[in-house]
Formats: structure tokens, sequence, C-alpha cells
């Protein structure tokens, strides 16, 4: 494995202990905002390990469709897709009514965190 892979492998790990800490701590905002970090980079080290090249988006399903291009695939659907993608800029700044149809709460938290915990184990997949 690359230096580099690791390097974004280390960081998305982090993220995804921190959205489990933050959401035992009812800390709401700022776990989601870490399982969508988490998603991110798991996702990001794949395109550096398989030498894709870095793509320079928050936006999940776009780096879902590109690593589809390469022949990496993800058991996530394209309803978790679009709430991870909801989420991105609602959990960092206070827009108002960005998240649709609910608030940033336990249920969603978890949800997302369940997200982040199934691209961790399909990234390992692009490690291989």
């Amino acid at each position: 494995m690359k230096d580099e892979t690791r390097l974004w492998l280390q960081y998305a790990k982090e993220n995804l202990c921190s959205a489990e800490i933050l959401l035992q701590s009812h800390l709401y905002n700022l776990s989601l905002q870490n399982s969508q970090q988490a998603i991110e980079k798991f996702l990001k080290a794949c395109f550096i390990e398989k030498g894709i090249g870095l793509q320079k988006t928050h936006t999940i399903f776009l780096l879902i469709e590109k690593l589809k291009e390469h022949g990496f695939y993800f058991s996530i659907s394209e309803d978790e897709i679009d709430l991870i993608d909801s989420i991105y800029l609602a959990s960092k700044y206070p827009l108002g009514s960005v998240l649709p149809d609910f608030e940033a709460d336990e249920k969603i938290c978890k949800k997302c965190l369940d997200v982040a915990k199934t691209v961790a184990e399909d990234s390992e997949n692009c490690m291989e």
C-alpha cells in the first residue's frame, strides 16, 4: 500500500472514530460532519491507491461514479449517497432548512455512521 493511501486511511478512521464519540456526546452536527468526511476520505484513499488521480470534490455521488468507471463498487444505496451528500454543508454551517425532511438527531447520525462503516469495509477491496 502506498504511504499516501495509509495517511488518507488514517484520517478517515479518525473521522469515523470521532463521529462515534460525537454521537455518544449528542453533538449531532459534528457527528454528521465526521461521518461524511470519513466516507469522502475512504473513497479518496481508493483513488490514490489505484492511481486514478485525486478528485477535488466533496460530492460522494461523483466519487462513487468515478470509482465505478474503474471497476470499484460500494454497497451503499443511491438514497444513502443522497443523504450523505445532503449533509455536507448542512452539518458545517447553520444555513437554515438545508437538511431535507429531517434534523440532525441520534437516528440520522446512526444511519450516517452505518453508511460510513459500510464504505470503510468496501474500501478494503480497493486496497488489494
